[in-house]
């Protein structure tokens, strides 16, 4: 008998000894909740501040004008986009916009000056976007490698809580979850910013999608 049979083993004689009655997760969640596109926006923005994130709000129509505002004023000349971004919304920017692929590997990602994807969902509550793989978000390294990130989020897909925003998502995606910019704390409790994925986040909330 190996060490790993004589583990399990004695896990399962001591399970048959002390039997756990059936137990029943209660999932009586807050559901259902909404506020106010102002009000929604106001806690979304609040949330994503707090995280240390920079937020651009604009209408629909001045996408282009405020994501090459954004990019030129991050000094971004290749950017990496998702094969399914709307163009049309770096066509105010003069840069060089490079369509992702899945044979690009990680290391020429983290070349570029940032990149530029849609999002799926998002929380007010919690500040958090949710990426799901769609054409316009890409894959996940994507929008981990590179060193920034430029978010477009429609406010008419920030959810008030965690399970309204869930219940927005398709289970069988792929779901990047992101709340401001990669930062984790070294042992004396110094902020490190970037260490598994973007140093800086900025995102553009469309008051009017």
């Amino acid at each position: 008998m190996t060490a790993r049979e004589t583990v399990l083993g004695r896990v399962r004689d001591a399970l048959a000894l002390a039997p756990q009655p059936p137990t029943t997760v209660d999932r009586t969640y807050r559901r259902g909740r909404s506020l106010p596109d102002a009000e929604r926006l106001e806690l979304f923005t609040d949330r994503l501040v707090d995280y240390k994130a920079r937020v651009r709000t604009c209408t629909a129509g001045e996408t282009a004008a405020t994501l090459a505002d954004v990019l030129d004023g991050l000094g971004a000349r290749r950017v990496g986009v998702p094969a399914g971004l709307d163009r049309t919304w770096l066509a105010g920017w003069d840069g060089t916009a490079e369509e992702d692929r899945a044979d690009v590997p990680a290391p020429r990602l983290a070349a570029l000056d940032a990149v530029v994807t849609s999002s799926a969902v998002s929380c007010a509550e919690t500040g958090t976007i949710f990426l799901d793989g769609s054409a316009d978000q890409g894959r996940r390294a994507l929008s981990l490698v590179p060193d920034v990130h430029v978010c477009v989020v429609d406010l008419s897909s920030v959810a008030v809580g965690v399970p309204e925003a869930l219940a927005r998502l398709v289970p069988e995606r792929p779901t990047t979850l992101i709340s401001g910019p990669s930062a984790t704390s070294d042992i004396e409790l110094e902020r490190v910013e970037g260490v598994h994925g973007p140093r800086t986040l900025v995102v553009v909330i469309r008051t009017d999608a």
